[in-house]
């Protein structure tokens, strides 16, 4: 009688788990967008927000950005061109449209966002809508 699990079968079955995870679908969509996502950093600096995302090969001017209330809509393809002389080896390096939105904990002045691209990193500065800022009472 056996009282453990065979290692060797447990660690075939995750295997096989993992394999399966991989090839599905799963991980390719989501509520917020479509396609390989490059990733984002968002945080506060003071009243407004900065979003940093990470968008290696990809051109400034292949990226389209929408800002509206109080979502940030983030589009683009990211292209990796190959020599057709050669001969493919391997592939890790994602290309694609990647469409994602974010919902962000304030309401944006879209007239007045900043945008950067460089080195492969687009810096977006997003100030919060004066409307949008909590006001002081003053009590008599």
């Amino acid at each position: 009688m056996m009282l453990f699990p065979d290692p060797f079968e447990t660690l075939l079955n995750l295997q096989r788990a993992l394999d399966t995870l991989r090839d599905s679908e799963w991980l390719e969509s989501s509520p917020s967008g479509s396609g390989p996502f490059p990733p984002l950093n968002v945080f506060r600096k003071g009243d407004d927000i900065v979003v940093i995302l990470e968008v290696p090969g990809v051109d400034g001017k292949d990226l389209e950005v929408q800002i509206k209330d109080h979502t940030l809509r983030i589009a683009g393809t990211k292209k990796v061109n190959y020599n057709p002389k050669v001969s493919l080896h391997r592939r890790e390096r994602i290309e694609g449209h990647f469409d994602r939105t974010v919902t962000l904990p304030v309401e944006i002045e879209a007239d007045h966002v900043k945008a950067e691209c460089r080195a492969g990193i687009l810096a977006l500065y997003l100030p919060r809508a004066e409307r949008d800022k909590p006001r002081n009472i003053k009590i008599n």
